[in-house]
């Protein structure tokens, strides 16, 4: 192996981004991941029954409380007793690397369906993560899973790649929070970065209070055997399953959250400019149907919740602790070098689940255009695609991957036996 170079054109590398709602993972060169894995994964604390074990087998009995994972939705959305719901992240890092190492081995065999030993690794990793997270998941990688090669890439870069752009400022609204990462050549600048705790989930939690003040109880389908047809605000009919098993209080509100998600995609918009009631009640309503048979046209609401990701000052109890969307990306540039702030300005790059909400890009031109110089030539960059911006990330790591230029930039396992995992801080940016 000349110089250290791993493969050649063809590599089959593999692309692992891993996000607060979902890992996403799939190979290199192709346009959309092949799996998207919930970040949420069910633990059931196994007790094993000492009597029914036969005695001579007592010696191999398994420890008195054994872990089971339930990984990805199906086995998720299954009603099992006493099965708790535990995320392995926490702002963007893991946390948790027990369940993080059974979502890949899960990923490895139900999705990827191949050796781990047989793919270089291109992994996307939050712009603030530190280094000692950074080095476990190198040593991780090469030492359980035995990979050839390996890399580590900014999400926010690779949000940038997908969009055909190696500087820009990117825009990421995903379920726990909204940042503004400015990228310059291919490079985060960290002093820039700025993020606001206003995302997709603040987004339901929102949407719950409003069911709540409505009286709208909102019921997970696990618990509905039938519901007949009832008319508009009526209140429902529907039948309970019987025998349902004992479940946990978290896997519970997962299932409530997952309606509620629901209901956020159909129902919210961002309003073109700043919340105003009587411009909102001329537009129409849209109709929606919980999982019990529910349901009513939702009017001005639909524009209010979102309104908090723009103007956090509505939000109850809040005040001008937060910054809006707009007020997030003028911050980070003004942190930035004089010098680059056109260029950022030109190349504002949306991407992130939460970015989907209808209006969500076209408020964020509105609202920076009042806030920027007129000089400044202001560009918003959103790929039209759903997918192409919920997997955005993942799709630049797709590009950088099968890339031939890119082939040198790996960390070949090789390096890793003579370096080590500080490798990583070395080679990675």
């Amino acid at each position: 192996m000349s110089g250290g170079v791993y493969g050649g054109d063809e590599v089959g590398a593999l692309v692992f981004d891993i996000g607060h709602y979902a890992l996403r993972a799939g190979y290199a060169g192709e346009d959309s991941p092949k799996a998207q894995i919930p970040s949420i994964v069910g633990v059931l604390e196994q007790t094993a029954p000492i009597e029914a074990m036969e005695v001579d087998r007592m010696k191999e009995a398994t420890p008195a409380s054994d872990k089971k994972y339930f990984i990805d939705t199906v086995s998720l959305n299954v009603t099992k007793q006493d099965m708790e719901v535990v995320g392995y992240l926490k702002d963007c890092m893991i946390e948790d690397w027990d369940v993080f190492e059974k979502v890949l081995d899960y990923t490895y065999n139900k999705c990827i369906k191949s050796e781990s030993e047989f793919h270089p690794i291109l992994m996307s990793e939050a712009p603030w993560n530190i280094r000692a997270k950074r080095e476990k998941l190198t040593e991780i990688m090469f030492e359980k899973y035995n990979i050839p090669a390996f890399y580590l890439v900014k999400n926010a870069v690779l949000a940038a790649f997908a969009n055909g752009r190696s500087t820009g400022i990117v825009v990421d609204s995903g379920s726990t929070h909204t940042s503004a990462i400015p990228v310059y050549d291919g490079y985060v600048l960290s002093q820039g970065i700025v993020k606001s705790p206003l995302g997709g989930d603040f987004l339901t939690m929102q949407c719950k209070q409003l069911l709540d003040g409505k009286d709208i109880e909102v019921v997970p389908p696990y618990m509905i055997a039938s519901k007949e047809a009832v008319k508009d605000f009526e209140k429902p009919k529907w039948v309970r399953k019987n025998n349902l098993p004992e479940v946990t209080k978290s896997w519970h509100s997962y299932m409530t959250k997952e309606v509620l998600r629901d209901f956020q995609s159909s129902c919210l918009q961002v309003a073109d400019a700043p919340y105003d009631e009587e411009t909102v009640s001329s537009i129409p309503m849209v109709h929606y149907e919980f999982p019990n048979g529910y349901h009513q046209d939702f009017g001005s609401e639909r524009f209010k919740i979102p309104e908090a990701l723009f103007d956090p000052s509505s939000i109850k109890g809040v005040g001008n602790t937060m910054l809006g969307v707009g007020h997030v990306v003028t911050t980070s540039v003004g942190m930035c070098d004089i010098d680059l702030r056109p260029t950022l300005y030109g190349n504002v790059i949306v991407t992130g689940g939460n970015s989907l909400l209808q209006g969500f890009s076209d408020r964020l031109n509105r609202d920076l255009s009042a806030k920027t110089p007129q000089s400044m030539r202001l560009k918003i960059i959103s790929a039209s695609g759903s997918g192409e911006r919920r997997f955005g990330s993942w799709i630049g790591g797709s590009i950088l991957a099968s890339l031939g230029s890119f082939q040198q930039m790996w960390i070949s396992k090789q390096e890793y036996e003579e370096g080590g995992k500080s490798q990583v801080e070395r080679k990675c940016p």
